[in-house]
């Protein structure tokens, strides 16, 4: 196969004459047809036009394959025109100017051409260009360009992502989506993939939601405003934004879903895991600016007669499941607060111990219907991580974070300063 090792680009071979192996010009390149490969998409056939026919040559068939010649080892059959299987994916119709998810630098942007290169005896698609230099390619400007700037010692960056970081965005590209592009995508930071799904056009938010595991869908939602993660869960089905629901902590979930009209966020309520489901109502029968509002009622607790190694167990068992773990608080029978520790306290305690000892009594706390402003100022008086929260009756019914209250009142340097300060407790 004559190809150079660099690759091709898509542009350069496109709407190129391809001949026979006598010369004879059956048309001209149309499209380029993938499936998936191990471990990048191959090409399967070459789709040739001519007039309004379109001829499917299989690549095995061709012979040479570079900007200059496309040609086939043999003369052609003439069967007329083919017609497109609905899942085929091609190059041209299916990617080439389409948005996809550079998974590397955690953005969206435009596939402006694509580099094949051989590998064996097949062609993959190796990676897409997403810089200035694909646009001036196609245009035919690229070589002008080029010694332009050489003279000028001024090249043109490349741009190119290779496939192994690129998600595509159609609906029909998902098999094309490699299982390590998946993980990658994934593992990001959430305020990342946050960031990546706020860019998403609207047809695409349920592809890229349905390639990542649920908590991390569920905690990238959480980055966000409530308002924009409320619209992305709009687009979804009811039972995947159940499912993304259920992976976020209840007071998060309980914020996206008072931002829809009620008939919407009861469908979705309805969907999720009714213990769940349960957390969240809860929140919402809370005005927005209390302090019930703002809780989370999912926390970690001991009951009284507990010793250190009870709480370290329970810590053990549940933080991975429990949105803020800096305390233990301990709680009777009756979800009355007795005390509370804080995890350095426990470490640094015998195992032993009973949890009684050690605790400290009569904790700063709030009722549910206590303003923010008096949340706000005992967690800065006070220093504190989170903030107990009690019904009338004084059971406990939930905390308030540091970074939730912070978040509400402070501008976001003075809250990441903040933010930072309490973590050295």
């Amino acid at each position: 196969m004559n190809q150079p090792d660099s690759g091709v680009f898509l542009s350069a071979v496109l709407d190129r004459p391809v001949i026979s192996h006598s010369g004879r010009e059956i048309g001209r390149l149309w499209d380029v047809a993938m499936s998936p490969g191990d471990p990048l998409p191959l090409v399967q056939h070459l789709l040739v036009r001519k007039g309004a026919q379109v001829r499917r040559v299989p690549w095995a068939d061709i012979a040479l394959f570079n900007p200059v010649v496309v040609s086939l080892k043999g003369e052609p059959e003439d069967s007329g025109a083919v017609p497109e299987p609905e899942d085929e994916v091609l190059m041209r119709r299916d990617i080439l100017d389409k948005q996809i998810v550079d998974v590397d630098g955690a953005r969206v942007v435009r596939v402006n051409d694509l580099k094949l290169r051989a590998m064996q005896d097949n062609l993959c698609l190796a990676a897409v260009d997403v810089g200035f230099r694909g646009v001036l390619r196609r245009l035919g400007y690229l070589e002008a360009w080029d010694y332009l700037g050489g003279v000028l010692h001024r090249p043109l960056a490349r741009k190119e992502i290779d496939w192994l970081f690129v998600q595509p965005l159609g609906a029909n590209l998902s098999r094309l989506t490699l299982t390590v592009t998946r993980d990658k995508l994934s593992d990001l930071h959430p305020a990342d993939l946050a960031h990546i799904i706020s860019q998403l056009p609207h047809q695409n938010v349920s592809a890229v939601l349905n390639s990542l595991d649920m908590e991390a869908a569920g905690e990238a939602l959480g980055e966000m405003e409530p308002e924009d993660s409320s619209r992305v869960l709009s687009q979804l089905e009811s039972s995947l934004a159940a499912d993304v629901l259920e992976e976020m902590p209840p007071d998060e979930a309980a914020d996206v879903l008072a931002e829809l009209s009620d008939d919407k966020a009861q469908e979705l309520l309805s969907h999720m895991d009714p213990e769940d489901a349960e957390k969240v109502q809860e929140l919402l029968e809370h005005e927005d600016d209390s302090a019930g509002g703002l809780m989370n009622n999912e926390y970690l607790f001991v009951a009284p007669d507990a010793t250190v190694d009870d709480a370290m167990n329970q810590v053990r068992l549940l933080a991975a499941d429990v949105d803020n773990i800096y305390y233990v608080y301990v709680v009777d029978q009756t979800e009355q607060l007795h005390g509370v520790l804080s995890l350095k306290r426990l470490l640094l305690t015998p195992g032993g111990t009973p949890v009684a000892e050690v605790m400290s009594r009569n904790p700063k706390s709030v009722h549910v219907d206590s303003a923010l402003d008096e949340v706000f100022e005992l967690v800065v008086q006070y220093k504190l991580a989170a903030l107990p929260v009690l019904e009338e009756d004084g059971k406990m019914a939930g905390i308030v974070s540091a970074d939730d209250i912070m978040e509400h009142f402070l501008p976001f340097a003075l809250r990441w300063k903040q933010y930072k300060a309490l973590r050295k407790f």
